[in-house]
């Protein structure tokens, strides 16, 4: 429980706060345009972004992918909680990536079911060096994205980072 209380909750109010900030700073971009703030002019900027699809805007406008990802959402929080109680998630690493799934997925949840919106927002916009040529169809910008975002994505490292460190465990207690 203690993961989920100072980590999870300020994880996601965190990302609800900034996502209030950005709705309040910039104006909806499909009515009228919007200056970003350029953090690290040709590096780094906010801006908001409207999102319903999933990571790097795939399914981006389908007309059922709130709803799907909606539930997708769900089971993941179902399924991370049945892992929790049954030991799934054994050492301090996987906890912590347990709980910063739990806080990511709640954060676009959220902006998902709020009613009105039905978009997750997206506010952190990078042009990594030589990203556009690597990707040339995107400008030079990364997919735009979000504290939850961010959450997820270290949670997945973290969990690829505790299966290694588990298997390595189990080898080693097999040797002795």
């Amino acid at each position: 429980m203690k993961y989920f209380l100072f980590l999870s909750l300020p994880l996601y109010l965190l990302d609800q706060a900034t996502k209030y900030w950005v709705l309040q700073r910039f104006p909806d971009p499909r009515v009228e345009g919007h200056e970003p703030i350029h953090v690290i002019p040709g590096f780094f900027e906010l801006h908001r972004v409207h999102n319903t699809g999933m990571a790097f805007g795939m399914l981006n406008g389908h007309d059922y992918a709130n709803w799907i990802f909606g539930v997708i959402g769900l089971v993941a929080i179902s399924a991370i909680a049945i892992f929790w109680r049954k030991g799934g998630f054994p050492d301090r690493v996987s906890k912590v990536s347990a709980a910063l799934l739990i806080s990511g997925i709640m954060g676009n949840l959220t902006d998902r079911i709020i009613p009105g919106r039905g978009y997750v927002v997206d506010f952190l916009g990078f042009q990594p060096p030589l990203y556009g040529k690597l990707f040339p169809s995107t400008g030079g910008y990364f997919p735009s994205f979000n504290v939850a975002d961010s959450c997820i994505c270290i949670a997945a490292g973290l969990l690829i980072i505790a299966s290694f460190r588990q298997v390595a465990a189990e080898k080693k207690a097999a040797k002795a």
